[in-house]
């Protein structure tokens, strides 16, 4: 008795340590592994699996994406805390240039690099990890991973079934402007300005959303937008304040968002299932209803109760795992 809790003590004190929001589950291992992608960008990543799990016989497989900024130590997780406890290999990861995953500059954001990093999460599912069913891999997109692992899923027919929570498609930047031609082209210009200060400076220009230490509670937060609101309440505070996670990318990474359309073939994931889960309060609800319209069945849109967008990120009482385990195990 005196050792497990000593243990479950040890535990807790590696979690704050290493940032992850979550308490492991005392069912659960979580073990730190690294793989190169294809353009042989080293990327770090978590696997999680039942202590109890047979590693004689084989497993389905589900991986986890962050919301767009985010490290493996938030959203993903709770996801993976939870999934392995019912019966599911899980993988998360830090996209490249971010976290505790290789590329430079830091910060930049690429949507071909995003995307494969879903494929070379499978790659590495497949082939490293003897217990995953290589044919049952499926994948989980936190806001905007929701359209990076849409997008991998449309040429990558390894990945089986996908989710996506509080989706963003963050390349539908000429959706976010509607018809304002004039602001979209303003904005190029600002890009291509900002290009040559940074080529004059020798490094591209970052400008964190979110403070190096978390306020205390929301109570302590400034008042602003009611979007900044919203993403305050989770990456100013505790709840789900990251050191690696400081928001947003290199400026000019919004331009290659720009040129990159990440849905274009989202019908062609048919007939691999598609789940897509919504808050009914949450901001981002029209990119999962778009995303919805144009998906080729079998399709879903779930709505939760009571739910904006941040919620789908970490409350265990939001997030619908029982809806999740009955998708993926479907798999086939």
């Amino acid at each position: 008795m005196t050792a497990e809790k000593n243990k479950t003590c040890f535990e807790e004190e590696f979690d704050m340590a290493y940032g992850y929001i979550t308490k492991l589950s005392e069912n659960v291992i979580r073990e730190h592994v690294r793989y190169n992608n294809r353009y042989g960008i080293a990327i770090a990543a978590d696997i999680y699996k039942a202590k109890d799990l047979d590693e004689t016989k084989k497993y389905p497989a589900i991986i986890v994406g962050a919301p767009y900024g985010g490290v493996k130590e938030q959203g993903p997780c709770v996801y993976a805390n939870e999934l392995a406890q019912r019966g599911f290999v899980v993988l998360t990861f830090d996209q490249a240039f971010m976290g505790e995953s290789g590329g430079e500059p830091r910060h930049v954001s690429s949507p071909d690099i995003f995307v494969e990093s879903f494929s070379a999460a499978v790659d590495y599912l497949g082939v490293k990890v003897p217990y995953v069913d290589r044919e049952k891999i499926g994948a989980i997109g936190i806001c905007g991973s929701g359209g990076f692992a849409l997008s991998a899923a449309q040429v990558d027919v390894r990945i089986k079934a996908v989710a996506t929570t509080s989706m963003y498609d963050i390349t539908d930047v000429r959706g976010m402007f509607g018809d304002n031609k004039a602001m979209l082209e303003g904005m190029k210009a600002q890009l291509m300005a900002q290009r040559w200060a940074d080529f004059e400076k020798g490094y591209p220009e970052y400008n964190p959303t979110f403070p190096e230490e978390p306020y205390p509670d929301v109570v302590s937060l400034p008042e602003t937008d009611p979007l900044t609101n919203e993403w305050n309440r989770f990456y100013a505070v505790p709840r789900g304040h990251h050191p690696n996670a400081g928001g947003g990318f290199t400026t000019t990474s919004n331009a290659a968002m720009m040129n990159f359309k990440a849905l274009d073939f989202i019908d062609e994931i048919s007939p691999r299932p598609i789940l897509f889960v919504v808050g009914d309060r949450a901001h981002s609800k029209a990119f999962s209803e778009k995303a919805y319209g144009n998906a080729a069945e079998p399709k879903e849109l779930y709505v939760v109760e009571d739910a904006e967008h941040i919620d789908l990120y970490d409350r265990v009482d939001r997030i619908p795992f029982d809806k999740l385990e009955s998708f993926f195990q479907a798999m086939k």
